[in-house]
């Protein structure tokens, strides 16, 4: 049975620039380095994001960058009233920020941007259950 996500990984070009991304804008804490001395299929870099007894656990391992920009992406949550903080650090480093499509008041609020390697970030205040309530009154 599924308990829970163990971990996602990207494949970047740039392991020191992925690193720059996920500590500046995520505020995520480098905890591994394997150097030249892989034990998986290339070099890789793991980082723990968020406080409390299970943080998520990120991988980065060097490869090829994915082909193309599709909406495919990976969504964080944050504070409402922590919104206003990431864009800047976001634009900081040059990163590429997506228009967010259009919401209705009560399904929260996003951030997206692309890293270097065509993945999709979304930073976003709502949760599930707000956002089926929303759904549930209909366009109104």
């Amino acid at each position: 049975m599924i308990q829970g996500l163990s971990h996602l990984t990207f494949i970047v070009k740039n392991l020191d620039r992925m690193e720059e991304i996920l500590t500046t804008v995520l505020g995520a804490r480098k905890v591994y380095d394997s150097g030249s001395a892989t034990f998986s299929v290339s070099k890789e870099r793991f980082f723990l994001l968020g406080d409390g007894e299970d943080p998520i656990w990120i991988a980065t391992m060097e490869g090829e960058a994915l082909p193309g920009r599709t909406y495919n992406h990976i969504a964080f949550k944050i504070g409402d009233g922590d919104f206003e903080l990431y864009p800047e650090r976001i634009r900081k480093l040059g990163l590429d920020v997506r228009e967010g499509r259009a919401r209705v008041e009560g399904e929260g609020q996003s951030i997206y941007f692309y890293d270097d390697d065509n993945h999709m970030f979304e930073l976003h205040t709502g949760t599930l259950d707000e956002r089926l309530r929303r759904y549930a009154q209909g366009r109104a």
